[in-house]
């Protein structure tokens, strides 16, 4: 009787709707490590004081103020590309590739020599990150009934966390292994799994 009525309430997570959900829970999490704890790991190993690597969180300001540009998330459309694929999918798609290019862009760096450099891109890569956690909980709220939120949530956090693990052991083992560079092109390719 337990294991019929789990699989009747587990039916839920083979939803469509909800394993995009999770495919955009990933790409949210992708670049928060890669701004934070890896970049930081790159930073020390590059001989950047640690007061320095400190002001570098300064990024994460983003996040706390992202409700100051979702109104015009909301209502500003994007010439050409909201017409052919609507509001929200639009932001959704210019806020993946700019964080997709800040990551090859910081990838791309010496921080023991362009640390300026470094730090703008990991700025607009945390403004891009935190403009597509906009879209994508507005697309959240918007998709799902009442009834889903939940299962949503788990789904979104499912995907979450399995990029945290990628951004971090995932991206310090391509570093050690190939370079740093290598690690953050890869974690660029993997944002194309909340293409869609």
């Amino acid at each position: 009787v337990a294991l019929r009525v789990w699989l009747k309430a587990s039916k839920v997570y083979l939803d469509r709707r909800l394993l995009v959900v999770m495919a955009l829970g990933f790409s949210a999490g992708m670049p928060l490590l890669l701004v934070y704890g890896t970049l930081s790991a790159w930073l020390t190993e590059s001989g950047v004081s640690f007061t320095v690597i400190g002001l570098f969180s300064w990024a994460s300001t983003a996040y706390a103020l992202k409700f100051l540009w979702a109104p015009l998330v909301d209502r500003v459309p994007i010439p050409v590309l909201s017409r052919l694929l609507g509001q929200r999918r639009s932001w959704l798609l210019l806020a993946q590739t700019v964080c997709a290019a800040s990551m090859i862009a910081i990838g791309s760096t010496t921080p023991a020599d362009d640390l300026m450099l470094t730090a703008i891109w990991a700025v607009v890569l945390a403004c891009a990150s935190a403009t597509q956690d906009i879209v994508i909980d507005a697309y959240r709220i918007e998709t799902l009934e009442e009834e889903e939120q939940g299962a949503g949530a788990a789904t979104y956090q499912l995907g979450y966390r399995v990029a945290l693990i990628a951004a971090g052991a995932g991206a310090l083992i391509i570093a050690d292994l190939g370079g740093w560079f290598y690690a953050y092109l890869a974690m660029a390719g993997l944002m194309g799994v909340g293409i869609v």
